[in-house]
Protein backbone atom coordinates (compact mmCIF):
# COMPACT_ATOMS: atom_id res chain seq x y z
CA UNK A 1 0.00 0.00 0.00
CA UNK A 2 1.33 3.41 -0.99
CA UNK A 3 0.03 6.32 1.07
CA UNK A 4 0.69 10.01 0.67
CA UNK A 5 -0.50 13.46 1.62
CA UNK A 6 -0.09 17.14 1.02
CA UNK A 7 2.17 19.23 3.25
CA UNK A 8 -0.61 20.34 5.61
CA UNK A 9 -2.35 16.93 5.68
CA UNK A 10 -5.73 18.13 4.42
CA UNK A 11 -5.49 15.80 1.41
CA UNK A 12 -4.48 12.15 1.63
CA UNK A 13 -4.25 9.48 -1.04
CA UNK A 14 -3.55 5.77 -1.16
CA UNK A 15 -3.32 2.92 -3.61
CA UNK A 16 -2.75 -0.80 -3.40
CA UNK A 17 -2.13 -0.96 -7.17
CA UNK A 18 1.32 -1.27 -8.71
CA UNK A 19 2.23 2.26 -9.92
CA UNK A 20 3.19 2.53 -13.59
CA UNK A 21 5.30 4.91 -15.69
CA UNK A 22 7.47 6.46 -12.99
CA UNK A 23 8.98 9.54 -14.58
CA UNK A 24 10.47 12.93 -13.94
CA UNK A 25 8.86 15.75 -15.91
CA UNK A 26 11.01 18.70 -16.94
CA UNK A 27 8.33 20.72 -18.79
CA UNK A 28 8.01 24.41 -18.03
CA UNK A 29 4.52 23.98 -16.53
CA UNK A 30 5.63 21.34 -14.01
CA UNK A 31 8.77 23.33 -13.18
CA UNK A 32 6.70 26.46 -12.53
CA UNK A 33 4.05 24.67 -10.49
CA UNK A 34 6.37 22.38 -8.52
CA UNK A 35 9.32 24.73 -8.30
CA UNK A 36 11.47 22.10 -10.03
CA UNK A 37 11.27 18.69 -11.63
CA UNK A 38 8.02 16.81 -10.92
CA UNK A 39 8.38 13.09 -10.22
CA UNK A 40 5.26 10.96 -10.57
CA UNK A 41 3.78 7.56 -11.32
CA UNK A 42 0.26 6.65 -12.34
CA UNK A 43 -2.46 4.16 -11.51
CA UNK A 44 -5.99 3.61 -12.80
CA UNK A 45 -8.45 6.23 -11.57
CA UNK A 46 -10.37 3.54 -9.72
CA UNK A 47 -7.21 2.42 -7.89
CA UNK A 48 -6.41 5.76 -6.26
CA UNK A 49 -8.39 6.71 -3.17
CA UNK A 50 -8.24 10.47 -2.50
CA UNK A 51 -9.69 12.14 0.56
CA UNK A 52 -9.78 15.86 1.18
CA UNK A 53 -10.54 19.02 -0.78
CA UNK A 54 -8.52 18.77 -4.02
CA UNK A 55 -8.60 21.91 -6.16
CA UNK A 56 -8.25 21.16 -9.87
CA UNK A 57 -6.40 23.58 -12.15
CA UNK A 58 -6.20 23.25 -15.94
CA UNK A 59 -2.89 24.74 -17.09
CA UNK A 60 -3.67 23.54 -20.62
CA UNK A 61 -6.49 21.96 -22.57
CA UNK A 62 -4.90 18.48 -22.34
CA UNK A 63 -4.74 18.00 -18.57
CA UNK A 64 -5.62 19.26 -15.14
CA UNK A 65 -3.54 19.32 -11.98
CA UNK A 66 -4.77 18.59 -8.47
CA UNK A 67 -3.46 20.82 -5.70
CA UNK A 68 -4.17 21.59 -2.07
CA UNK A 69 -5.62 25.09 -1.81
CA UNK A 70 -4.43 25.41 1.79
CA UNK A 71 -0.71 24.53 1.53
CA UNK A 72 -0.21 24.62 -2.25
CA UNK A 73 1.08 21.07 -2.66
CA UNK A 74 0.92 19.88 -6.28
CA UNK A 75 -0.28 16.28 -5.93
CA UNK A 76 -2.03 14.98 -9.06
CA UNK A 77 -1.97 15.17 -12.84
CA UNK A 78 -4.96 13.96 -14.86
CA UNK A 79 -4.85 13.84 -18.67
CA UNK A 80 -8.10 14.71 -20.44
CA UNK A 81 -9.93 11.55 -21.48
CA UNK A 82 -7.44 9.24 -19.76
CA UNK A 83 -8.47 6.57 -17.26
CA UNK A 84 -5.31 6.97 -15.18
CA UNK A 85 -4.14 9.56 -12.69
CA UNK A 86 -0.58 10.48 -11.79
CA UNK A 87 0.45 11.21 -8.22
CA UNK A 88 3.50 13.05 -6.91
CA UNK A 89 6.20 10.67 -5.70
CA UNK A 90 7.46 13.44 -3.42
CA UNK A 91 4.13 13.40 -1.56
CA UNK A 92 4.37 9.70 -0.69
CA UNK A 93 4.74 9.03 3.04
CA UNK A 94 7.91 7.00 3.55
CA UNK A 95 9.78 5.02 0.93
CA UNK A 96 8.08 4.46 -2.42
CA UNK A 97 9.89 1.34 -3.60
CA UNK A 98 9.73 2.93 -7.06
CA UNK A 99 12.61 3.76 -9.41
CA UNK A 100 12.33 6.39 -12.14
CA UNK A 101 12.03 4.79 -15.60
CA UNK A 102 12.34 7.90 -17.78
CA UNK A 103 12.74 11.65 -17.97
CA UNK A 104 10.12 13.45 -20.07
CA UNK A 105 10.00 16.85 -21.76
CA UNK A 106 13.76 17.21 -21.50
CA UNK A 107 13.75 19.57 -24.49
CA UNK A 108 12.33 22.24 -22.15
CA UNK A 109 14.31 21.42 -19.01
CA UNK A 110 15.90 24.21 -17.01
CA UNK A 111 19.41 25.30 -17.95
CA UNK A 112 20.55 25.21 -14.32
CA UNK A 113 20.95 21.43 -14.02
CA UNK A 114 22.13 18.37 -15.93
CA UNK A 115 20.46 14.99 -16.24
CA UNK A 116 23.25 12.49 -15.64
CA UNK A 117 21.61 9.46 -14.05
CA UNK A 118 21.63 7.25 -17.16
CA UNK A 119 17.83 6.92 -17.20
CA UNK A 120 16.24 7.20 -20.71
CA UNK A 121 15.24 10.68 -21.78
CA UNK A 122 12.36 11.74 -24.04
CA UNK A 123 12.43 15.12 -25.77
CA UNK A 124 8.67 15.60 -25.35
Amino acid sequence: MIKGSCLCGDIQFETAAEPQGPSMCHCSQCRKQAGGIWASAHVADSDLNITGPVTWFAASDIAKRGICSRCGSYLFWKGKGEDTISFALGAVDGDTGIKIAKHIFVASKGDYYDIADGVPQEEE
